[in-house]
């Protein structure tokens, strides 16, 4: 049952830190498993490497307070699927086929140990695809085991709605900033911030086309659509958006795990 917040842990359970007892204790007692998924990619003048990493972390950990008889936070998987943005210094990228085959061996080798609930969290929009990809082919592995991944920002897609972003926004925008500013401020350069792209007028017609969610999809390197890589104006981006939008991302995980943890 979820516990009230004061009686919820200082921290959520990690796998990592548990020992062979304990984690047998938990594969035993039905905890839905959470892996955070994130990326080691560029996200403009003012914000790190890992801020998908960092969110959905923090994500997980928020969670894992609240149900901390309902779930364990397992192995960090902190670079995914990021060729778009390969352009700009410091990003790191998987294959997708070696991500699908990293997230895929960890999924079999948790069910080997006896958790049959696996929730990976994505920061990361790259990721989905091969997500996507995953879950069908586990289907045809192991009929038992239960996988589902969820994205973060889209989740909370009303509350970022109705603040009134740009008509471009996503990647080092008002919510992803806003989130940074809420969990992680000291590692935003607020200096830094500067708008990148933010309407489909300053969109060249090529990527024009390709942030049509009307047409066929399109897939363009980052630097393409934005010289500085931002899109949206996140000098706009506020902590308190980010709360904003992390509590309806909790909400609507915590709503999702209390379900599913009863069946």
């Amino acid at each position: 049952m979820n516990q009230p917040p004061s009686a919820a842990p200082s921290r959520a359970r990690r796998l990592a830190e548990m020992t062979s007892q304990e984690a047998r204790e938990s594969a035993e007692a039905g905890d839905i498993v959470l892996v955070p998924a994130g990326a080691l990619e560029q996200h403009g003048p003012a914000m790190p490497l890992g801020t998908d990493t960092i969110r959905a972390e923090a994500v997980c950990e928020d969670l894992g307070r609240r149900r901390p008889g309902d779930v364990v936070i397992g192995p960090v998987l902190p670079v995914g699927v990021s060729p778009h943005h390969l352009a700009m210094a410091g990003t790191l990228t998987l294959t997708t086929s070696t991500f699908t085959a990293l997230v895929r061996e960890i999924a079999l080798g948790l069910r080997r140990q006896g958790w049959r609930k696996i929730l990976v969290v994505t920061g990361h929009g790259g990721n989905n695809a091969a997500l996507t990809t995953v879950a069908q082919d586990l289907l045809a592995v192991d009929r038992d085991l239960e996988f589902a991944w969820s994205p973060l920002t889209s989740l909370a897609g009303d509350v970022v709605r109705e603040a009134g972003v740009s008509e471009i926004h996503g990647h080092c925008g008002e919510a992803e900033t806003s989130q940074m500013l809420h969990v992680a401020p000291e590692l935003v350069r607020e200096h830094l911030l500067e708008a990148g792209v933010t309407t489909m007028a300053d969109l060249d017609p090529t990527s024009a086309l390709a942030r049509s969610f009307s047409q066929p999809t399109l897939t363009r390197p980052y630097d393409q659509l934005s010289s500085n890589g931002v899109l949206g104006d996140p000098r706009r981006a506020t902590a308190e958006l980010g709360e904003r939008i992390l509590a309806r991302i909790i909400e609507r995980l915590d709503a999702f795990v209390e379900r599913w943890s009863r069946l």
